[in-house]
């Protein structure tokens, strides 16, 4: 038999015997490690692999063959195992990478790196602390925490094991930190250790050049060994936020700049259009004085341009011009008048409670005057800037005028004189003349009189001069006062402002005489000699310093006119009473009459009436309605029995002329 393949000799005569079949398994070689090596089988085939060779009887050396196969196989399977392990660590580490180039907020960036820090290296929690300028730092973000961690939780100075990983500039960690008493232990890292159950704590710095920023932590809640590629692998990651962090951090201060910048250009462009507003508000002030506008003109303009009233006062404090009342919660005139001489001691605008501003009109040191301006809304510097060169624009114009006024001084008196002189002339060329200097005499027109008793006559007519051409009126000097014919129809107001101006830049008394209106330029002249006669008799009356018109004069008035006119004197004096009558069909003048004729008894009216005391006495109630309850006064009464005389004499006479008007045409 051949005992390699078990078959009979050829030409035997006889049948071969079955062959022996061997029972014995066979030894598993190297050469199955490399197979199962190959077929990446699991560890159980390798362990199974050595089992069934002492099966099959291997002997020593085959044994010892086959156990060295098997460790340099599980050598060969962990290192391709660590190599795997290694090459997903690297592509996480790009994939995080490529996340932190992503433009994240600071606290998103430190979220996903916390987040990626746990993925990577399979830790049950992860956080990031950062450095406070003074060496202390707190946890900015965490995650996996299972406590209600506390937002910014202080780690204090040294901070645990994140301190010497800073200072190092490398890793520090150990397997179990609350057992572990040769690492740096913090009040605020142990704290934490405690709440969250944590052992295994590693900590890398945040490196940012020769500094740190803080450090990135990762731990366990059992013990656990850090391998060096574990450690460099997180090590690597920190310096991959410290990066993005630091550009997080350079991104959000270049936003909070671009924002500055963008507020600050903003701010910028608001106030280069303010003040080009308010140069063109500046310009069309100039070009106004300088085409000789008004003064109300030019207040109008600057109360436009600052929204709120104006108002141009005089050295005096009295208003020149108004663009509209002052509210009643403006300062009273006592402290306008301190912060008046504030502004011209200090020559610049202050500001009163209730957005009121007060503007110095200075020419050199000569006060000029003072702007109230009560503003809708708080002035702004640039505002502010505008009201004072709203001042020097109305300083300007006021000077403008002052010498105009000056050049046309004479022109002025000697118009006056002519029309004082010869009343009756009609010359076109006269009136052509006023009228180039914008004086209309066709219109109403009052004539003040003005004697200052002080003597200072120099300084007066100077002022009168300016008052004349901004009133728009005519000034002269005739018999040592100041004569002024100005537009209007009430003469004693005219007198009392011409007074209330005068007096107080004089620093004395000035008496006027006023009267008019007139009704053309011949009647300026019979005018002027009414307030001539109406300051005389003030004069004469001991009322030197005061106002003396016509209608003031009462009865006197009446006879110092030239026209006479008693319709009007009655009519002034108990028109209301006549009224009341014709309306009423009552009898009030004729117990007015009575009345005085019984020597103002209201017995003897009564008597005289033949009704009821009570009934005067009702009757004289309603009289004291009507004329103002002074009407008794021994003035008073004397002119209500003048006109009372008057009214009678007058109704005589119209009797007596429609009589003889009858008689003349009777025959007819």
């Amino acid at each position: 038999m051949d005992r390699d393949n078990g078959t009979a000799p050829t030409g035997s005569g006889t049948t071969p015997a079955p062959a022996a079949t061997s029972t014995a398994p066979t030894a598993p070689t190297a050469l199955a490690v490399l197979e199962l090596l190959a077929q990446e089988a699991p560890e159980a085939r390798f362990d199974a692999l050595l089992h069934e060779a002492r099966r099959a009887g291997a002997d020593g050396a085959g044994l010892t063959d086959l156990n060295r196969a098997l460790e340099l196989a599980r050598s060969v399977r962990a290192g391709a195992g660590r190599r795997q392990q290694r090459e997903a660590a690297l592509a996480a580490l790009v994939d995080t990478a490529q996340d932190l180039t992503s433009p994240y907020d600071l606290d998103g960036l430190l979220r996903v790196i916390t987040r990626r820090a746990r993925r990577l290296l399979t830790f049950d929690m992860a956080w990031v602390s950062l450095d406070r300028p003074d060496g202390t730092a707190y946890v900015r973000t965490s995650d996996g925490g299972t406590t209600a961690l506390d937002p910014d939780l202080d780690l204090g100075a040294g901070n645990g094991l994140g301190g010497p990983a800073g200072a190092r500039h490398a890793p520090v960690w150990t397997a179990d930190h609350p057992a572990d008493a040769g690492v740096p232990h913090g009040p605020g890292i142990d704290a934490l250790a405690r709440a969250e159950g944590l052992r295994a704590i590693i900590a890398v710095p945040l490196r940012h050049g020769d500094s740190t920023l803080g450090a990135l932590y990762g731990a366990d809640r059992g013990a656990r060994r850090f391998t060096p590629d574990e450690i460099g692998l997180l090590l690597s990651l920190a310096d991959l936020a410290a990066v993005a962090i630091e550009k997080a951090r350079l991104l959000e201060r270049t936003r909070a700049e671009v924002g500055e910048l963008e507020r600050f250009g903003s701010r910028t462009n608001t106030a280069l259009t303010r003040v080009r507003y308010l140069w063109e508000c500046h310009a069309r002030l100039a070009g106004l004085v300088l085409d000789g506008a008004s003064l109300s003109t030019v207040a109008r303009a600057t109360a436009d341009a600052l929204d709120g009233v104006l108002q141009v006062r005089d050295p005096g404090g009295r208003p020149l011009i108004s663009t509209g009342p002052l509210p009643a919660a403006a300062p009273d005139e006592e402290d306008v008048a301190r912060a008046a001489l504030a502004v011209h001691t200090d020559r610049r605008p202050v500001e009163l409670p209730g957005d009121v501003w007060l503007a110095p009109v200075l020419a050199g040191a000569e006060d000029l005057g003072v702007l109230v301006l009560h503003a809708s809304a708080p002035l702004t510097a640039e505002d502010v800037r505008l009201l004072q060169m709203a001042a020097q624009s109305v300083a300007s114009l006021i000077l403008i005028q002052r010498g105009t006024a000056a050049a046309e001084g004479p022109v002025h008196e000697e118009l006056l004189q002519e029309l004082l002189d010869r009343p009756n002339r009609s010359d076109r060329h006269l009136l052509e003349r006023t009228r180039r200097l914008g004086i209309e005499l066709d219109r109403p027109h009052v004539v003040v009189v003005a004697r200052p008793e002080g003597g200072e006559l120099g300084k007066a007519v100077a002022w009168a001069s300016s008052y004349a051409y901004r009133m728009n009126g005519l000034k002269g000097v005739r018999r040592g006062c100041i004569v002024l014919v100005l537009p209007g129809s009430d003469a004693s107001a005219a007198a009392r402002q011409v007074s209330a101006e005068l007096s107080p830049m004089l620093g004395h008394p000035v008496s006027t005489g006023a009267a008019g209106p007139t009704g053309g330029a011949r009647e300026v002249a019979r005018v002027y000699a009414e307030a001539v006669r109406c300051l005389d008799a003030l004069t004469a009356l001991d009322g030197a310093g005061g106002t003396a018109s016509l209608g003031e004069l009462g009865f006197l008035g009446l006879l110092l006119s030239t026209d006479h006119d008693v319709e009007a004197f009655v009519e002034s004096t108990i028109g209301p009473v006549l009224r009341y009558d014709a309306t009423r069909f009552t009898e009030l003048t004729r117990t007015l009459e009575a009345y005085f004729d019984s020597g103002a008894s209201p017995t003897h009216a009564a008597e005289a009436l033949h009704v009821h005391a009570n009934t005067v006495s009702r009757r004289l109630d309603r009289i004291a309605e009507l004329l103002g309850p002074l009407w008794q006064k021994p003035d008073r009464a004397l002119e209500i029995q003048m006109a009372l005389r008057l009214r009678k004499a007058s109704a005589v006479l119209h009797d007596r002329r429609a009589e003889a008007a009858r008689r003349g045409t009777g025959p007819q």
